[in-house]
C-alpha cells in the first residue's frame, strides 16, 4: 500500500535542508551564508484507520489532518447498538 492519504491525497514530497553560518546584518554582522544544501523528504503523518465505505468497513491510510477535519467516518464498534432494531424486526 503506498504512502498516500485516502482522502486528501497527501504523499511524500521533497525539499532542501540548508545549513547557514555567519551573523545576521540586523545584528551587526555581514549576513548569513549558505554552507550546504541537502535533499530531504517530508512525509505525511498517516494512520491506519477503519472507515465505512458503501456500508462496509474498510482499512485505509488517512492523514491526521483529514481525521481532524472530520473526513473519516468510523464504523460503530459495538454490535449491541443495533440490537433494539433487530428485536423490532427492522432492517439494519
Amino acid at each position: 500500500m503506498p504512502r498516500v492519504c485516502h482522502f486528501s491525497g497527501a504523499s511524500t514530497s521533497s525539499g532542501w535542508v540548508c545549513k547557514y553560518r555567519g551573523k545576521a546584518k540586523y545584528l551587526g554582522g555581514v549576513g548569513i551564508k549558505t554552507t550546504s544544501r541537502k535533499r530531504r523528504t517530508f512525509k505525511p503523518n498517516l494512520q491506519d484507520v477503519t472507515i465505512v465505505e458503501d456500508g462496509s468497513p474498510k482499512r485505509v491510510k488517512a492523514s491526521t489532518r483529514a481525521i481532524r477535519q472530520g473526513l473519516v467516518v468510523k464504523p460503530i464498534k459495538r454490535k449491541y447498538a443495533y440490537t433494539r432494531r433487530i428485536k423490532n424486526g427492522e432492517a439494519v
